[in-house]
């Protein structure tokens, strides 16, 4: 399994607490070095799915400290290995008289195989941010998914997937609602509006300057959908959040290409700003298709790999969120697939 190094840094004066909350770890897992004559740097070696519980109970004793803090590095290998854990700690015989220990183990199971919470919550702030360097990759994107389905070029158009600038923030809406973090949620749907609007906008303009022919295969790819679209969309989210959980970005490659957002998104442009409205309302429902699906998927990942916030008063905001998010786009799913059925019996007739 994947080691974490935390290091824990804390005013002096909490030695004893700092010492007694670290007792537990196995021999050699833990260390601490004084920094200067009123801090203390602690280094902890641990699993993955142990970084969370140990984050969590360090910012529960010392959160309120002024310059605590928690640094979390990835650790590629450890010579010799980290000990193993005794029966009590690997969960096997939680002493039932210990409620700690036990509401530990169960939150280690609950966070078993994937990276903690709060660096789910960096990766994707990273993608949140509304930057220069966000609106030149949506830019990109743009002209590149659009020249290539002008040109009916596949390889043009899978690089404007892989580019993909709007899956972080579609993702990153996910892990918000999950965790019921306000601020996360508020930036993301402003990140991923803004996205949409100038991939949209720089598309019409492209859609009312050049020739557009919806016959084209890129294009023509674009205005149709169907059920199995709707499956690849939900398999493909579940893979994108769970990569996310695993701390494996590269892996995410695959899913960007699988659910792409900006090559629909730029086919609903080029085909409204050329007047093929009709074509566009089909390229709307795979955008659509593909955003719910997303959301939808996402949300259910990060709930089934126990994603929760720390508290135990957001918690219950969390699931009151989550739910209600799961209900929205389930039903917006739903109306999706009667659309779709409802638009091929048309054709049939």
């Amino acid at each position: 399994m994947a080691l974490r190094a935390l290091q824990i840094i804390v005013p002096k004066r909490h030695d004893i607490e700092l010492a007694d909350l670290l007792s537990r770890r196995p021999l050699g897992s833990a260390w601490t070095v004084e920094v200067d004559d009123q801090r203390l740097l602690s280094g902890v070696l641990v699993d993955t799915d142990e970084a969370e519980v140990l984050v969590d109970k360090l910012t529960d004793r010392f959160g309120a400290v002024d310059g605590f803090r928690v640094i979390s590095v990835p650790v590629e290998a450890s010579v010799p290995g980290l000990p193993k854990r005794d029966k009590a700690d690997q969960g096997e015989a939680p002493d039932p008289s210990d409620p700690e220990a036990e509401q530990d183990e169960k939150r280690r199971r609950a966070a078993a195989y994937r990276v903690s919470r709060d660096e789910l919550i960096q990766d994707v702030q990273t993608d949140t941010t509304l930057s220069k360097h966000y609106f030149i990759m949506v830019v990109a994107s743009t002209l590149v998914a659009g020249i290539g389905m002008l040109k009916d070029n596949v390889a043009v158009v899978i690089g404007a997937m892989v580019i993909a600038p709007l899956l972080g923030p579609n993702i990153a809406l996910s892990l918000a609602t999950t965790l019921a973090h306000g601020k996360l949620f508020r930036q993301a749907m402003v990140t991923n509006v803004a996205g949409l609007g100038v991939g949209l906008a720089i598309s019409l303009a492209m859609g009312l300057i050049l020739t557009v022919d919806p016959s084209v295969g890129e294009l023509r790819a674009r205005t149709s959908v169907d059920l199995s679209d709707i499956m690849l969309a939900l398999a493909s989210g579940v893979a994108g959040a769970l990569a996310f959980t695993r701390g494996a970005p590269t892996a995410l490659v695959g899913v960007m290409v699988a659910v792409a957002l900006m090559p629909p998104l730029v086919a609903v442009g080029l085909l409204a700003g050329s007047g093929n409205f009709h074509h566009a309302s089909q390229a709307v429902l795979l955008l659509a298709t593909n955003v719910i699906c997303v959301n939808l998927a996402g949300v259910a990942t990060f709930l089934l790999r126990g994603v929760s916030p720390r508290s135990w008063w957001d918690a219950g905001r969390a699931r009151k969120a989550t739910m209600m998010a799961i209900l929205f786009w389930t039903v917006l799913l739903v109306v999706l697939v009667i659309v779709l059925r409802i638009a091929d019996a048309d054709v049939a007739t």
